[in-house]
């Protein structure tokens, strides 16, 4: 039996961004001012800090003018709704991205639902998730990670998931839910599985694609899978690593990936498999969400 094929995040995301940077230009020619993203930090987590960076500089290497909006952890819920606020009315600004977690005094909920649905390049406002639940994925924008996991899985698949029996583990609103409805316009079979699943084993084993977004590391063995089934894995979990060195650690998914690599068609690696390809459906948003507040509907296509 051969060894699965490796899914490379990395090169299917700059096949998204390549795409998203030439479409740019051409918006730039129409607008006159390319896209533009804004993204608020609160706090100093060092883990969110990395991500807000990553996202501006690849916002600026496609093109797009990028804001960032750094926030003391001690900032007042009512500041940053004020902050919000002002980037809903500022017509230069695109898309609006707060990035989570935020300090335990300010109400998650409440910020995002305060985003304008337009700028929630996101995709977790109320609207969009509402659009996403009916089937709308013209209007909506779609959450970045879901989007870019059915990308994946596309790819291993020659863009074709029709009929395949999907197991999703995992249930969270931000990945198990809406890559299960985009699973559904993909006309697959959807099963979302979780924790309390009966006999999970053997509800994953009769899966064709298996979206692995638990929050356990390596929970899912290569045992559990069919052969040749196609695995995506959205898990980022830090584990010691004593063979790197004494307090050293690394990086692994929701899957156990060698085991599941002997048995799989075809599988994403953690890291490079999900992660680059949540930034380039958030460019996507981005973009979509500038071509929608224009009206440019013949270049908001040229994207896809």
């Amino acid at each position: 039996m051969n060894a699965a094929t490796i899914i490379d995040g990395k090169a299917i995301a700059a096949t998204v961004t390549d795409r998203i940077a030439e479409a740019t230009k051409r918006f730039v020619e129409e607008t006159g001012a390319p896209p533009c993203l804004a993204v608020v930090l609160v706090g100093k987590d060092p883990a969110s800090a990395v991500y807000v960076r990553n996202k501006g500089r690849m916002a600026e290497k496609l093109g797009f003018r990028s804001i960032q909006k750094t926030l003391p952890a001690a900032t007042p819920e009512d500041d940053l709704i004020a902050l919000v606020k002002d980037l809903n009315g500022d017509p230069s600004v695109n898309g609006i991205l707060v990035q989570l977690p935020l300090p335990n005094h300010i109400n998650e909920s409440k910020i995002i639902e305060l985003i304008a649905p337009e700028k929630d390049v996101d995709g977790f406002h109320p609207i969009n998730v509402g659009r996403l639940g009916v089937g709308d994925f013209e209007q909506a924008l779609l959450p970045c990670t879901p989007a870019g996991c059915v990308v994946l899985a596309k790819s291993a698949r020659n863009g074709d998931l029709s009929g395949l029996n999907a197991v999703v583990i995992g249930r969270s609103n931000i990945v198990g839910k809406p890559v299960a409805q985009m699973l559904l316009k993909e006309n697959c079979t959807v099963t979302i599985a979780h924790s309390r699943t009966r006999e999970l084993e053997t509800v994953v084993r009769r899966a064709d694609l298996v979206i692995a977004a638990v929050g356990r590391a390596e929970m899912v063995k290569g045992g559990w899978l069919k052969e040749g089934a196609t695995v995506v894995d959205v898990g980022i979990n830090r584990v010691p690593a004593p063979e790197k060195g004494e307090g050293k650690t690394k990086l692994v998914g929701d899957v156990d990936f060698e085991s599941a690599a002997a048995v799989a068609g075809a599988i994403t690696p953690v890291p490079g498999g999900v992660g680059p390809m949540t930034i380039a459906m958030l460019m996507s948003n981005t973009y979509i969400a500038a071509c929608r507040q224009h009206g440019l509907t013949d270049l908001e296509k040229a994207a896809r």
